[in-house]
């Protein structure tokens, strides 16, 4: 969420920055909201009068009554009651027009660095760098649920009696697999200097709302029925929750979390043999990274952590790309992203398996997270994301690269201690 001294000063900017993420319908809202700010500094400069006339019609009523005017002392009062019945009347109007203005705030979205591609869409997204050596073997690589099946490792089926499309059961050493993928990104970002975290799995609409658009949270979020409450897509919801309506001290800065969590999601259904399997899930986890920092430090850390992807991946013989989003691409909350992808020997293509996120300080400008500088002055934090590994998902990815000529998967010595020292899996 922007600033509305910034709105106010920047209006050009504010709708070409609309344009380059090809939202004109919004173009309006930025002279609407820049209407009702006019009207909401009008409304407090009379309520600031109004009480200032309060002031001084109750001096001069304290006057008469002391020398026994008491004519005019009532029609004094008469004066007070009537300019409190239009301060109130300011009032009400105020807290209204106030509502208007954060409502539409929330829509409006973020100033995008001048570093994104611009582009309508994902179509557009902009290849970065390359790690790792594509490679396709000279034997036939199975879709992913082949080789999970092979090894009784996933049961699709019954997970549709039981919860429907988009679950599944994971078993045996496909299960084992999973889980030690999870644990071995625990301690490689722990490792790396993150505090590890476990965090609620379900928060209130004013922390979704918080971290997240509207879009985005209609198209995501599972709302418990009858409760102020929501199932997480990610536990980056959860963890930047964390610091809601706080004063963090500069010195404590950055703040650099690894979670943990499942994650649900709506998502809209498979398109294609690809998208089925474990590609496109409603529940999944998820080993997270979120980073609170001082604005200054919000893009020196957006490398590091994509980079923590990117040698986590390779360090399971996993190659991998990055791919800028352009500006259409980019959420509205977002400063800068990029997407992970893995290298799919099967499809001959990469395909999504994490993103990078800088959002400036529109979560916490949300959520109220600031921080006291040394110098007694207070801001915003910024406020970073970004997937260390999301399994099941990301076993498409291991399987396929790791699956050998024989039909059995090597497990790179990285993630063997996570096996019981297991070094394929027949």
């Amino acid at each position: 969420m922007l600033d509305i001294k910034f709105v106010r000063s920047n209006p050009d900017v504010v709708k070409e920055n609309i344009k380059k993420k090809f939202q004109d319908e919004k173009l309006p809202l930025v002279d609407e909201v820049l209407e009702l700010d006019k009207r909401n500094r009008e409304i407090k400069q009379e309520v600031e009068a109004l009480r200032a006339d309060k002031n001084k019609i109750s001096k001069q009523i304290g006057a008469c009554m002391a020398q026994g005017k008491k004519e005019e002392a009532e029609e004094l009062k008469k004066q007070v009651e009537a300019n409190a019945g239009r301060t109130a009347e300011l009032s009400a109007e105020e807290k209204e027009v106030e509502e208007k203005i954060k409502k539409i705030m929330m829509v409006i979205p973020n100033i995008i660095d001048p570093s994104v591609p611009i582009g309508k869409d994902d179509s557009e997204n902009v290849e970065l760098e390359r790690f790792g050596e594509p490679v396709v073997p000279d034997y036939e690589i199975p879709y992913h649920t082949e080789i999970m099946e092979k090894f009784n490792g996933i049961d699709l089926e019954s997970a549709g009696k039981v919860a429907g499309n988009g679950f599944y059961y994971l078993m045996g050493d496909i299960a084992r697999l999973h889980s030690a993928v999870i644990s071995y990104a625990r301690d490689f970002m722990i490792n790396r200097g993150f505090t590890y975290c476990v965090p609620p799995f379900m928060i209130r609409s004013n922390v979704v709302t918080g971290v997240m658009s509207f879009a985005e949270m209609d198209a995501m979020m599972y709302k418990i029925e009858g409760e102020d409450l929501y199932l997480i897509g990610t536990s980056e919801h959860s963890m930047i929750g964390k610091f809601i309506d706080s004063m963090l001290p500069e010195e404590t800065l950055p703040r650099t979390l690894t979670s943990y969590s499942p994650c649900f999601r709506k998502e809209k259904g498979a398109h294609g043999i690809e998208e089925r399997g474990v590609y496109r899930i409603h529940q999944f986890e998820k080993q997270e990274m979120i980073v609170v920092c001082k604005p200054e430090d919000s893009m020196e850390w957006y490398e590091k952590m994509w980079k923590n992807t990117v040698d986590f991946f390779r360090t399971l013989d996993i190659p991998v790309r990055t791919l800028e989003c352009c500006s259409g691409d980019l959420a509205d909350l977002k400063v800068k992203s990029c997407d992970v992808e893995a290298w799919s020997p099967r499809q001959k293509k990469y395909f999504e398996v994490g993103s990078c996120s800088n959002l400036g300080d529109a979560q916490a400008r949300r959520l109220g997270i600031r921080v006291k500088g040394q110098d007694g002055k207070k801001y915003f934090a910024h406020t970073l994301n970004n997937t260390v590994v999301a399994p099941p998902r990301m076993l498409i990815a291991f399987l396929e690269n790791n699956l050998q000529a024989d039909g059995s998967v090597k497990i790179p010595e990285a993630l063997q201690p996570y096996m019981g020292g297991m070094k394929e899996i027949r």
